[in-house]
C-alpha cells in the first residue's frame, strides 16, 4: 500500500486514471499522503482536499481496494499542518531548557516562560531550569518558492503533544473530521490512519510532576544532570528522565489516537519517532517502522546499528500485542541511484524479520519541478522499473500472506528496554540463524514464566537474552530473577559462541545449514497446517548447504513471484543467488 503523494494540482480524471494504474500493476491498495507542492487553494482538511479524498475512497471502494488515510499534512504528525496552534496560540510545543547564573543571579524570564526551579549544581554553580516555547516547526504542504535554486517550504509550527488538550484540539480537528466525512468507509475501504513520527520534545509546562509521578520519587534535585555530568550516574539519570517523558507522550498522544480509532472501528497506523521505539509500538493496531535515508543497505547496516532492530521492533509488537499485522514505511530519500534490486532486497529484508505490510514512499501525483527531488525516487508509475512492477508486488503479497494470521515457530527472546534494543546479540543470532523476537521490560507483566520458559500471547520462549548493556529497572528485577532461577536466563556480554552454546542447550536449532554460513536469515512459520521457511541470502556472495530442518514431511518450493509451486528433495543443497529469497513448504 503505497505512499501515494498529492502534491501538485489535483485533478479529478487523473486521480482515477492513476488508481486503475495502480491496480493495473498489482497494487491494490495506497496511502492517501497531502505533500508539499499542493496549491494554497487545497489546504490541510479544506472542502477541496476532503472532496478530493471522497473521490478517491469511492473509486477505492468499487475496485475493492483498500486506503489509509493520513492524519497531518505533512510531518511530524499532531499539528494539523499548524491548525492546532492557529487555534489556540498557547498549544505551540515546549521544551525544558536551561540558563545558567552567576554568583547570587536570578534569572531572567521572558514572556511566556515558566521557572520549574533553581538547582545548585555539585561544582558550586547554579543554574536556573525553565519551560519555554521552542519555536519548532513541521514541514508544511506548499511552496513558497519553487524556483530550483531557492526552494522554500511552508513550515508550520509544531503543536505541544505532550499536552493532552492539544492533542484533543488535534483529534477534533483531523480524525473526527475524518469520520464525519468518511466514516461510511471506516472498517471496510478505509482501514486506518497513519500517524507519522510524531516529534517528543524534553519537556512541557508541568512535565516535572509528570516525570515524578512515572519515576516514583522528585526529579528535581538531579535537573542539572540533563546538561552536565555532575555525577557518576549522571547518563542513567538522563536515560531515565527520557524514558518517563516517552511514557507520558504515550499517555498523552498515542494512547488517546488508539482509544480513538478502536472506538470508531479503524486501526491506529504509522510507526513512532525512532527505529527502536517499540514501548510506543504498543499502541499501534498496526506497530509500524519506518526505513528510510538508506538507514539499511546490503552490507554492515543490515545488522549494526540503531535502525538494523527497527523490523523485529514491530513484528515482535505484533506478536506481543496479538496485532495481525506491523508494517515498515520504506525507501523514501534512497536517493535517484536507488536500483531495482535494492528495492526488491529492501523488502525482502523486512519480510524475513516478519513485516506483512509495506508501505513504498513513494507514488508521486507530479513530479513537476522540484516535486522530483523531493525524497526521492518515486518507486511507482515514474520509476525505470515501472513496467516490471508486477511480478515484485505479487511477491510482496504473498510474502505478507505467510506473515499473516501464522503462527511464528520461535523459542528464543531478547530482553529489551521500551527505546532500546540490542543489536550485538541479535546480529549473532541472526548470522547463526536462532531466529528471535524483543520482548519489552514491561510486557513480563503480561507474562507467565515458569519452569519452561516465559509464555507470551501465544510464544513459549525457552531461552531469553539479557544484553549487559540493558538498563534493567529495579521493577523488573523480580521477573528477571524468575527466568534465571528457571534456567532460562543468558547473560551476555561479549562471547557470542558462549550464548549460542547456551541457547543450544534449551533451544533445539530449527535449522542448521551444511556447510554453515552467516549469510542466511530464516523466519519458520506455521499455516493452514504447513510449515513454512522464509530463506534469504542477504550478503553479496552465492550459498549452497543442505538443510537440516526441525520439521518433517515433503518438500516444496514456492515461488514468491510466480506462485509456482514444485517439488523439492530434502537431500540436495540448495543454493542462493546473492540478494535471493526462497520459500520452502513442508508438509506431514
Amino acid at each position: 500500500m503505497p505512499f501515494w503523494f498529492w502534491n501538485d494540482d489535483l485533478k479529478e480524471d487523473e486521480l482515477l486514471r492513476q488508481i486503475a494504474d495502480f491496480e493495473a500493476h498489482g497494487v491494490y491498495g495506497f496511502v492517501i499522503h497531502p505533500r508539499i507542492g499542493l496549491p494554497k487553494d487545497t489546504g490541510w482538511m479544506s472542502d477541496k482536499m476532503i472532496g478530493f479524498m471522497k473521490l478517491a475512497v469511492a473509486e477505492a471502494e468499487k475496485r475493492g481496494m483498500h486506503v489509509v488515510l493520513y492524519d497531518d499534512g505533512m510531518y511530524p504528525s499532531g499539528s494539523a499542518s499548524g491548525q492546532v496552534v492557529d487555534e489556540n496560540p498557547a498549544f505551540a510545543e515546549r521544551v525544558l531548557d536551561k540558563m545558567d547564573l552567576s554568583d547570587g543571579g536570578e534569572p531572567v524570564l521572558e514572556p511566556d516562560w515558566n521557572l520549574v526551579a533553581v538547582i545548585d549544581r555539585t561544582c558550586g554553580k547554579s543554574l536556573a531550569v525553565i519551560d519555554r516555547p521552542s519555536g519548532g516547526t513541521m514541514r508544511g504542504l506548499h511552496f513558497l518558492d519553487e524556483n530550483p535554486a531557492n526552494v522554500i517550504e511552508e513550515r508550520p509550527p509544531l503543536a505541544d503533544i505532550l499536552n493532552p488538550e492539544a492533542v484533543d484540539l488535534f483529534i477534533r480537528l483531523v480524525y473526527d473530521r475524518y469520520h464525519a466525512e468518511l466514516g461510511q468507509y471506516f472498517g471496510n475501504t478505509v482501514i486506518a490512519i497513519f500517524t507519522d513520527e510524531p516529534h517528543m520534545s524534553n519537556g512541557t509546562t508541568g512535565i516535572l510532576k509528570e516525570v515524578n509521578r512515572i519515576l516514583g520519587y522528585d526529579f528535581t534535585p538531579h535537573l542539572a544532570d540533563l546538561w552536565y555530568d555532575d555525577h557518576e550516574n549522571s547518563g542513567q539519570l538522563r536515560a531515565a528522565y527520557a524514558r518517563a517523558v516517552s511514557i507520558r507522550l504515550e499517555e498523552t498522544y498515542y494512547a488517546r489516537l488508539s482509544r480513538w480509532c478502536e472506538a470508531h472501528g479503524i486501526a491506529l497506523a504509522g510507526h513512532p519517532g525512532a527505529s527502536m521505539d517499540i514501548g510506543m509500538e504498543r499502541y499501534f493496531h498496526i506497530p509500524g517502522q519506518d526505513l528510510v535515508w538508506r538507514y539499511v543497505t546490503p552490507g554492515k547496516t543490515a545488522l549494526e546499528g540503531p535502525h538494523s532492530t527497527m523490523a523485529k521492533c514491530a513484528s515482535s509488537a505484533m506478536i506481543h500485542m496479538g496485532c495481525r499485522r506491523n508494517s515498515n514505511e520504506l525507501y523514501g530519500a534512497y536517493g535517484h541511484e536507488l536500483t531495482f534490486e535494492e528495492v526488491k532486497w529492501l523488502a525482502n529484508w523486512c519480510f524475513v524479520r516478519g513485516h506483512n505490510l509495506l508501505y513504498p514512499h513513494a507514488f508521486y501525483y507530479s513530479i513537476r519541478g522540484p516535486r522530483w527531488d523531493e525524497r526521492p525516487p518515486d518507486v511507482g508509475p515514474n520509476s525505470a522499473w515501472w513496467q516490471y512492477y508486477r511480478p515484485y508486488a505479487d511477491a510482496c503479497r504473498r510474502l505478507s500472506w505467510l506473515n499473516t494470521d501464522s503462527k511464528h515457530v520461535c523459542e528464543t527472546a531478547i530482553l529489551c528496554d521500551a527505546q532500546w534494543l540490542p543489536q550485538i546479540s541479535a546480529k549473532i543470532c541472526l548470522q547463526a540463524q536462532r531466529d528471535f523476537n524483543y520482548l519489552e521490560l514491561r510486557s513480563l507483566a503480561q507474562s507467565r514464566i515458569d519452569s519452561d520458559g516465559i509464555h507470551i500471547a501465544g510464544m513459549n520462549y525457552k531461552a531469553v537474552i539479557l544484553e549487559k548493556d540493558l538498563n534493567v529497572g529495579k521493577e523488573f528485577l523480580s521477573d528477571i530473577k524468575k527466568i534465571a532461577d528457571a534456567g532460562r536466563l543468558a547473560n551476555f556480554a561479549e562471547d557470542g559462541l558462549q550464548m549460542l552454546g547456551f541457547l543450544d542447550k534449551l533451544v533445539k536449532p530449527d535449522l542448521v545449514l551444511n556447510p554453515a554460513s552467516r549469510n542466511i536469515r530464516y523466519r519458520h512459520v506455521v499455516k493452514g497446517g504447513m510449515d513454512f521457511y522464509m530463506l534469504f541470502n542477504e550478503e553479496f556472495e552465492a550459498v549452497s548447504a543442505e538443510l537440516c530442518l526441525g520439521s518433517s514431511g515433503a518438500w516444496e518450493w514456492w515461488d514468491p513471484s510466480t506462485g509456482k509451486i514444485t517439488a523439492a528433495a530434502s537431500n540436495q543443497a540448495v543454493s542462493f543467488e546473492p540478494g535471493e529469497m526462497k520459500v520452502l513448504c513442508v508438509k506431514t
